[in-house]
């Protein structure tokens, strides 16, 4: 066993070690490969990181990234003589459910928000809703639903509504789903779980993401416990190995994910200054001087990828490779659509099925929001409907939002923040209420509308000359463009 007062000498770039449940790690030549950054592992160099490491990672996720030899072995904890993990907010647990707000006194996505403020820990909230640079393509993915309005057909016989609908081959009750969101436990303890009883008990699909706190394994055993409804998608972020895509895809095939999303905007990590500014002030307080000095980049050679953890040399030609990795098992999905040009791309490739995302706000700032996308879609290839299923997300927070979405040729409307706000403040009970707020919004608006099925939806329902404004007059790439597969 290791002496403690040995392994705390190792916390620099040079040589970091961590401990985590009593296990020792080197993670010295993993400190740039990291997600997260280095600078949150240098923060626990030489200590316990046990507290940190486990509400935002999966049992067995470091034995997974190390080699074998990186694994030093246990601390002897009688040569443990006071706390060595540094006491920040991050190291905090979240307020367990239930928080200040009663729950039913939550009557829309809002108020669940503001719920889920009361609780979250600052690392939690800052996550959360932190968004890139100047959050200009976050406000504008949440104030350009306003601008779409309603026709509205009276005198119809309403009673009966369906809002059924086929989800890349899943027969779902509802035109929504739950979009991939990382981390959950950040929120509560039991994280994604909560996220997958609430698909499974309505019968709607939850996509899971490649970063999610609990295991890919352990959602797939919860959906089958629930033996109701519901499925799962994984949403795959391409890593810089092949080995290790096709590892994540093989491992989503067996455990029988329904659908396969393709991560297509993450050549690189945006810029989100809260979240960035949070893990800079708890580094401050621990008194750890983890910042990178000016020039390290350059030192890292021509390899370096400033905010890369993913591929940044993903392109068309490598689609082909997953497509035939990920076998006839269920539908490919690209997530992260943002102009009109790429959908047709994808959709002259072959894919059937497209996904219109700026990534929250999340990636690229300035960036149009998928509605927007929609409509430029709606403009200048309309035959990508013909061809594929769209789906959406950003910025909603009404089922009326996804009526309007429904309107324009979307075939359904993801929900992110929303149910990490949701679990966040009262856990399973939260994302249930929040799909049946939902639900119950998408309903009214149905029969408001004059439409008792979804397949009764039609552009002309809905007035878009606001957005159609701000759309492109022209797109000269669009007929000049040639497939590369």
């Amino acid at each position: 066993m290791l002496n403690a007062s040995d392994v705390a000498k190792h916390n620099t770039r040079e040589s970091c070690w961590v401990v985590i449940e009593g296990q020792v790690y080197d993670v010295t030549d993993f400190l740039d490969e990291h997600p997260g950054g280095a600078s949150i592992i240098l923060r626990y160099g030489g200590k316990d990181a046990t507290e940190e490491y486990l509400p935002v990672h999966p049992p067995g996720t470091i034995e997974s990234e190390l080699p074998k030899e990186k694994h030093l072995g246990r601390i002897d904890p009688a040569t443990i003589t006071s706390p060595s993990a540094p006491q920040t907010d991050s190291t905090q647990k979240a307020k367990p459910s239930q928080g200040t707000t009663p729950i039913a006194l939550c009557l829309n996505l809002h108020d669940l928000e503001s719920a889920a403020k009361k609780v979250l820990t600052k690392r939690g909230w800052s996550y959360y809703s932190s968004a890139s640079d100047d959050l200009l393509s976050h406000h504008g993915n949440l104030s350009d639903w306003s601008r779409i309005t309603f026709r509205p057909r009276v005198l119809r016989n309403v009673k009966a509504v369906s809002m059924k609908c086929n989800l890349l081959g899943h027969q779902s009750n509802l035109p929504f789903f739950i979009a991939p969101a990382a981390l959950a436990r950040l929120g509560h303890p039991d994280g994604e779980i909560c996220l997958a009883r609430g698909a499974s008990r309505f019968n709607i699909p939850y996509g899971v993401s490649t970063a999610s706190s609990v295991s890919a394994e352990d959602l797939a055993a919860c959906m089958q416990e629930q033996a109701a409804g519901g499925c799962l998608w994984f949403q795959l972020y391409v890593k810089k190995k092949e080995s290790e895509t096709r590892a994540l895809i093989r491992r989503a095939r067996a455990l029988g994910f329904k659908a396969l999303l393709i991560t297509v905007d993450t050549p690189v990590v945006g810029k989100r200054e809260e979240d960035d500014r949070h893990k800079a002030e708890e580094a401050l307080a621990a008194g750890e001087a983890t910042f990178a000095r000016l020039g390290d980049n350059v030192a890292l050679g021509e390899d370096f990828v400033l905010r890369g953890p993913f591929s940044s040399t993903l392109d068309w030609n490598d689609l082909a490779w997953m497509k035939e990795e990920w076998g006839d098992v269920g539908p490919i999905c690209l997530k992260g659509i943002a102009t009109a040009e790429d959908a047709k791309m994808a959709s002259d490739l072959g894919f059937e099925n497209i996904y219109l995302s700026n990534h929250g706000g999340r990636q690229l700032d300035s960036v149009s929001s998928s509605l927007r996308t929609l409509l430029e879609i709606r403009k200048f290839c309309p035959e990508v409907f013909d061809r594929c299923q769209v789906f959406v997300d950003g910025g909603c927070r009404r089922g009326s939002d996804v009526l309007k979405a429904l309107c324009l040729g979307a075939k359904a409307v993801g929900f992110g923040r929303p149910f990490m706000y949701a679990l966040s403040a009262y856990g399973t009970e939260g994302v249930l209420k929040a799909i049946q707020m939902i639900s119950d919004e998408l309903e009214t608006t149905m029969r408001l509308l004059g439409v008792t099925d979804l397949s009764q939806l039609r552009p002309h329902m809905v007035n878009t000359r606001e957005l159609d404004a701000l759309i492109m007059t022209e797109l000269p790439d669009l007929d000049t463009q040639k497939a590369k597969l």
